[in-house]
C-alpha cells in the first residue's frame, strides 16, 4: 500500500522503538486518510522542491507508541496528521525545507526542532485540513531539561 507517489505505508508506520518493544503500529482507516492528505499536501510539493528523497523520521504512532517514546498526549502523530522529517540524503538542509515549507505552504503546525540557530536537528509538520490549519510556526528548545515551544 502507498500513502502517496513517494511515501510507502511501511515508512509511514515504521518505528525502530515499537519493533524492539513489539508494539503494534497499525493505524485504522481514518488514521490512514489523515495520512495521505499530510502526504498529499505537504510532503508531495516539498519533495518537488527537495529533488530528492527526504527521510520520514516518524509519521504514525500509536497511542501505544507514542506513550512509550514519551509523546505529547495531543500529538497529531497519533492521528495520522504530522510527520518528523529530516535532511539525511543532503538535498536541502532542514532550514530551507522548514523555510519553504513556512512560505509556499498551507500547513497547521510547523517546528523547528532542536538544533542551532541555523539549522535545526529535525523539522516536524502537520496538517489538518484547509479550514483548520493554523499555519503556526514554532522552535522547541529545552528548559530545565524539559520541552518547551516558542512562537517564531
Amino acid at each position: 500500500m502507498k500513502i502517496s507517489k513517494h511515501v510507502s505505508y511501511a515508512e509511514a508506520v515504521y518505528s525502530n522503538t515499537a519493533k524492539r518493544r513489539q508494539i503494534d503500529n497499525k493505524p485504522n482507516t481514518e488514521q490512514i486518510d489523515a495520512m495521505k492528505i499530510i502526504a498529499l499536501n505537504v510532503f508531495e510539493p516539498l519533495r518537488d522542491f527537495v529533488g530528492g528523497p527526504i527521510k520520514i523520521s516518524s509519521m504514525f504512532r500509536s497511542e501505544k507508541l507514542n506513550k512509550a517514546i514519551g509523546g505529547s498526549s495531543t500529538s497529531q502523530h497519533v492521528k495520522g496528521q504530522a510527520m518528523d522529517l529530516d535532511d539525511t540524503y543532503g538535498y536541502k538542509t532542514n532550514a530551507e525545507m522548514y523555510n519553504w515549507i513556512k512560505n509556499n505552504l498551507n500547513f497547521d503546525q510547523l517546528i523547528w526542532e532542536f538544533g542551532t540557530d541555523s539549522n535545526p536537528d529535525w523539522i516536524h509538520v502537520s496538517y489538518v485540513n484547509d479550514k483548520d490549519n493554523r499555519n503556526r510556526c514554532l522552535k522547541a528548545y529545552k528548559e530545565n531539561k524539559k520541552t518547551k515551544y516558542k512562537i517564531i
